[in-house]
């Protein structure tokens, strides 16, 4: 039941309804096509860019910490793997939400709301990692990509052995999973990395309904 909760959760398209609220934008034919807080970022302008961001990473922490209350009677290592069940759903209904085609987020802000609570070191040296690749390049994804990497390294390195016992053994594989499906979710943008067409994210400025329809618009044209 928790599973279930937490990816109908997930699967809350909060990127997508932000932006067709404030702009009548419909992420999925501007810009990059992604229901994600960066194309929210691009399309609209950067404050609701940061609000999708929050959104999409309470969707992640909220199953996370909440739905294992479920468990509290229970013994503590069944409360862990509830709490890791939880977080991966609520990311899965993320990347795959039934209501538009199962084709959703890339994941960062959701994985980011769920290790807050799971992995609250980890997430540091991650943002710490996201942080100086994206300040020296201004690129999101190479900054995502560089922080899931670093995340699953750190977690290895500073967990160890620990993260195999009874009671964390699921922490171990969401470890190694979650940052797997980020890199495997950002497929196209690591060959455009590769060509050296990855664009970078600036700071535009709050645009009215139509001038974020006609930009967003204008970018479609030039990817085709």
């Amino acid at each position: 039941m928790a599973a279930v909760v937490a990816f109908l959760v997930g699967s809350i398209p909060f990127s997508l309804l932000i932006a067709r609220f404030v702009a009548g934008v419909d992420l999925r034919k501007v810009g990059s096509g992604n229901v994600g807080a960066t194309n929210v970022w691009r399309a609209v302008g950067a404050r609701w860019g940061l609000l999708a961001l929050l959104c999409d990473a309470l969707k992640g922490l909220l199953p996370t910490m909440l739905l294992p209350l479920l468990a509290s009677g229970s013994t503590a290592h069944l409360a862990t793997h509830v709490a890791v069940l939880s977080g991966l759903a609520a990311l899965l209904g993320h990347l795959f939400p039934p209501w538009l085609g199962f084709r959703g987020g890339k994941g960062v802000a959701t994985a980011l709301g769920v290790v807050i609570v799971l992995a609250p070191a980890g997430m540091l040296v991650a943002c710490v990692a996201f942080a100086i690749l994206f300040g020296a390049t201004r690129i999101v994804s190479l900054g995502s990509i560089g922080a899931a990497v670093t995340f699953a390294i750190f977690q290895l390195c500073w967990e160890g052995a620990g993260l195999w016992t009874v009671d964390r053994w699921s922490l171990g594989v969401f470890s190694l999973l979650v940052p797997t499906l980020i890199i495997v979710m950002h497929r196209t943008n690591i060959v455009r990395l590769i060509q050296g067409t990855e664009p970078t994210l600036k700071a535009p400025a709050e645009r009215s309904p139509g001038a974020a329809i006609d930009a967003a618009s204008d970018g479609q044209a030039r990817k085709g």
